[in-house]
């Protein structure tokens, strides 16, 4: 008989957990009982990173890691509740999967070629996650040498990740002008909301959640204040967008196509809420861009799609130097900018040739 389907809230949890009566709990083993308090399901608390925490004062893992499941385990508890919200429950999918394979073996034991082995194997069907995966270990080997359980790191520097071209789709200029020509059915909706949204990536290459968390107290008198979630957010760093008058006109056009205009948010759903939820996930808003795509396929000139996120490339790629376009979208390293987000094709001039060389003749 097949196991049952986990609750959609559920999901991505560990094992035996359960998310219930606004709190979660540990479903305890049967004959178990005793190491919990003597109860059938135990709370670990009201939020995930305090439930984690209870978890791991609990079953104690700083001491007793051995193996590179008990490693994971511990992963689990300590450093992915201090992560973005929107990646819980995908690393511990990864984890889950890494323990399947790994999970038995020595902390001492890995090699190289295990790794490389995992990644042949897992890559032939996901590329991406095999690598998002791998990289998830070696980080918590990289924990593991940082809590002394130890002193070699048998990823970092010995494998390389498999290969994944980079995402070439350019917005061209037509086609965004196309997009905000698209009429709207009514003077809030979602059409003129995602439009305003549109303007807004392009000037600023904002990433989604920090676009959609801006708030009516981040607009200063010296600009917008924005601490990006990524890169210059990790080490708190705020950055300041200068107004221009086509800025201040922009966010004027998003806070006047609000469906709340009580709203704090920039944009804002029906209930005058953020879009990103608790869970770090913006489910309702990329629905929105999904129906809005679809519309712009059926209504205009367009025939291919482009993502979100391919606005914040395109804002990249029109920058007028790979420096610029770095600074603009926050990167830490140039590198990424060049690699992922310049997506313009590099205008060459052509050499001289043989007719513009002189000849001995001459």
């Amino acid at each position: 008989m097949p196991p049952r389907k986990r609750n959609p809230e559920n999901r991505g949890l560990p094992s035996r957990w359960r998310y219930t009566h606004g709190a979660y709990y540990y479903q305890v083993p049967p004959g178990m009982e005793d190491h919990w308090d003597g109860k059938k399901m135990f709370r670990l608390g009201k939020t995930l990173p305090e439930a984690y925490r209870t978890w791991a004062e609990r079953i104690d893992l700083s001491s007793s890691a051995r193996t590179i499941g008990d490693l994971l385990e511990r992963y689990a508890n300590e450093v992915i509740p201090t992560k973005a919200k929107s990646t819980h429950a995908d690393q511990l999918r990864s984890c889950k999967r890494l323990m399947a394979v790994f999970g038995a073996m020595a902390i001492e034991s890995l090699k190289p070629v295990h790794v490389y082995q995992y990644l042949d194997r897992r890559g032939r069907t996901a590329r991406t996650s095999a690598n998002r995966e791998v990289a998830l270990l070696s980080h918590a080997y990289t924990k593991a040498i940082e809590w002394g359980l130890t002193e070699t790191h048998p990823i970092k520097g010995k494998v390389r990740k498999l290969g994944t071209p980079p995402r070439t789709r350019y917005v061209e200029d037509w086609e965004i002008i196309e997009a905000l020509s698209l009429p709207a059915r009514q003077s809030r909706g979602s059409v003129r909301m995602l439009q305003a949204y549109i303007k807004l990536k392009l000037l600023t290459g904002l990433r989604r959640a920090d676009l959609l968390r801006i708030t009516v107290h981040d607009l200063k008198e010296d600009g917008i204040h924005v601490t990006p979630g990524k890169t210059a957010g990790s080490s708190g760093k705020r950055i300041i967008y200068q107004w221009t008058d086509e800025l201040r006109d922009v966010i004027e056009e998003c806070k006047a196509v609000r469906p709340v205009h009580i709203s704090k948010f920039i944009f804002c759903n029906r209930r005058g809420q953020c879009y990103i939820g608790a869970n770090g996930r913006a489910s309702s808003f990329d629905s929105l861009w999904q129906r809005f795509m679809s519309r712009l396929l059926a209504e205009t000139k367009i025939t291919e799609r482009f993502t979100e996120h391919d606005l914040r490339a395109k804002a990249g790629s029109d920058a007028e130097s790979a420096d610029r376009a770095r600074q603009l979208l926050a990167h830490s390293s140039a590198d990424l900018t060049r690699k992922v987000y310049r997506r313009k094709p590099e205008v060459v001039t052509p050499a001289a040739g043989i007719s513009g060389k002189k000849t001995q003749d001459e």
